[in-house]
């Protein structure tokens, strides 16, 4: 018998604006019922394709730590350059740029959201299979 995961969870201290932020960070939408709206202290999306979900919730303690979730995302379509900059201009900043660190076209770049929770951002399965 196994498990399997039900949703991701990400402590934070603004639930409503990190799972907006996140919406159109990955195509997710709200999920019917669930009242995403500002002040609520949990609020879940989920990708429309797979199911997945991702569970806000706001914690109380001023200081959050430092890792408490990490992802590594692709580009549905485009590349890993033109996803990193469609992020950065979306509000996400530059953490480290691992680009190349095993040799050209490899490598990741890592950034934060706006409240710092790190993700890296890799080549697709399109970008790896041609290179």
């Amino acid at each position: 018998m196994t498990s399997f995961i039900s949703h991701t969870t990400i402590d934070c201290h603004d639930a409503y604006a990190l799972s907006e932020w996140w919406k159109p960070v990955l195509g997710y939408v709200d999920i019917e019922g669930d009242p995403n709206e500002p002040g609520h202290e949990e609020c879940m999306i989920r990708d429309p394709a797979t199911g997945h979900q991702l569970l806000f919730i706001e914690v109380p303690d001023a200081d959050l730590p430092d890792k408490r979730i990490h992802f590594d995302v692709a580009a549905r379509e485009g590349t890993r350059e033109a996803e990193v900059a469609r992020l950065v201009e979306h509000g996400a900043t530059v953490v480290a740029d691992h680009r190349g660190i095993h040799g050209p076209g490899t490598g990741w770049v890592t950034l934060a959201d706006p409240e710092g929770n790190q993700l890296c951002v890799i080549r697709n399965q399109e970008e790896r299979e041609s290179s």
